[in-house]
């Protein structure tokens, strides 16, 4: 296990293994066994680009071969700050590949979040645009350089704004390469520990600086997996990815991953959240593409409910709408059953493991979908809702929401005092909500301590 993390007891891992939550696999190798069964499927497309499962697996392949010949060491820790586009799906895979440990960010973040993530990871490397959306990101990253020390390397990614990434140095000595660069012949195929981490996710919870997740190889195949299954995703599906490819909503519930471990495509979509623009090109790839299940906000939904009467292109591809973040009214939820005629899921998600859904099985008019977010993903996701000094209340009544299971970890990185905050010595995660369960145990959030 990675320094800085707590491990999961070996007798917890063991009884994953036997109820086979976790199979051993780690996500690149998973990856590379899905190109080899739908080798030329589509697998990712962004405007005109399309990538088979075979071009997508070689280009993660030559992009660790390039990584490892301009510095990344296995176990280094890289921020990769890349816009919807399939750069950022090879560069995590890349990194992993290579025995990196990608640190996975929105385009948003500004110098403040993304010069905290340096000091707790002590990032030896930067993955992002040159200019993006009129941001300069290479100019961030070589200020930051002066105060990181170990942030040595920063590659940039050409953007529609016409930035030109290249060779360079900055003044603190970071060194600045193309994407273009990061291609070299595959390396030999590596070891390793599917217990071990894949990557570090910003924590989703309301903080002054981000909080990162460890999330093993074996915990998120199983929650991507899962929620693949749960919604009855498959080859023939195409999953669309209009909020940023970074949070674990869009990348695993079951987002990205979970859609490419089934054969799937995904489409990913480059516009400013909370925009018009946003809603015209997501309605332009479900139509163009055959979009079949997407993700939103609820402040999202309301846009596209919004740009609705405005749309000339047709959205009857798409099956469900998965809607997460704050959550739904009753109003909205139904308003938007209506508009797209499309099931209807809620989804509460943290990158720190708990996802809770409602099912395809709950019928429309329910009220479990038009006001809670549905039962824990996994069997074994266990939840307790708590008063202030830790003792459980009765069911219907408000209270902390405490979970623990088989994605959840046992702590934040490098954060002991947090950690003695937020995890119990049995493994629980106070994750800051308000919560309570109804009398057939669907589960509703509230708000945030």
């Amino acid at each position: 296990m990675l320094d800085g993390c707590t491990p999961h007891l070996p007798e917890t891992i063991g009884r994953h293994y036997d109820r086979g939550y976790y199979q051993g696999a780690a996500l690149p190798q998973l990856l590379a066994e899905h190109a080899r069964v739908h080798t030329t499927r589509t697998a990712l497309v962004h405007g005109e680009r399309r990538l088979t499962y075979r071009e997508l697996n070689r280009g993660v392949d030559r992009m660790a071969a390039g990584l490892t010949l301009r510095g990344v060491r296995a176990g280094d820790r890289v921020i990769v700050q890349l816009p919807n586009v399939p750069e950022f799906v090879i560069a995590v895979y890349a990194l992993m590949r290579a025995g990196a440990i990608p640190v996975p960010v929105p385009t948003s973040h500004r110098a403040d979040e993304i010069g905290h993530l340096a000091q707790v990871t002590e990032a030896a490397a930067y993955l992002g645009p040159s200019v993006h959306h009129g941001f300069d990101h290479a100019k961030m990253v070589s200020m930051l350089s002066d105060d990181h020390p170990r942030l040595r390397r920063a590659f940039t990614l050409d953007g529609p704004d016409g930035a030109q990434g290249g060779f360079s140095t900055a003044p603190s000595g970071c060194l600045f390469f193309p994407f273009s660069s990061l291609d070299a012949p595959r390396d030999p195929d590596r070891a390793y520990d599917p217990n071990d981490v894949a990557f570090l996710l910003p924590s989703n919870a309301v903080a002054t600086a981000p909080r990162l997740v460890p999330r093993t190889h074996n915990d998120y195949a199983y929650q991507t997996r899962a929620a693949a299954e749960l919604v009855g995703l498959g080859p023939e599906d195409v999953y669309l990815a209009a909020l940023p490819a970074a949070t674990n909503f869009a990348l695993g519930c079951p987002g990205i991953v979970g859609a490419l471990g089934v054969g799937a495509t995904v489409v990913v979509i480059d516009e400013p959240a909370g925009t018009s623009h946003a809603a015209e090109a997501a309605f332009r790839a479900i139509e163009t593409e055959k979009v079949t299940v997407t993700s939103l906000t609820a402040a999202d939904a309301h846009l596209w409910l919004d740009a609705l009467p405005h749309n000339p292109h047709a959205l009857t591809s798409l099956r469900l709408l998965q809607i997460g973040g704050a959550g739904l009214d009753a109003d909205l939820a139904g308003r938007i059953r209506s508009a797209f005629d499309c099931r209807l899921q809620q989804v509460f998600e943290m990158a720190e493991g708990l996802v809770s859904l409602t099912r395809l099985t709950d019928t429309d008019t329910d009220d479990s979908i038009r006001h809670t977010r549905g039962h824990p993903l996994s069997p074994d996701d266990e939840i307790r809702i708590t008063a202030p000094d830790g003792t459980d209340v009765a069911t219907g009544t408000p209270g902390h929401l405490w979970t623990r299971g088989p994605c959840t970890p046992r702590g934040y990185y490098r954060a002991p005092e947090e950690n003695a905050r937020a995890f119990t010595s049995d493994g629980f995660f106070k994750s800051g909500h308000i919560a309570r369960r109804t009398d057939d145990a669907y589960l509703v959030i509230e708000g945030r301590i």
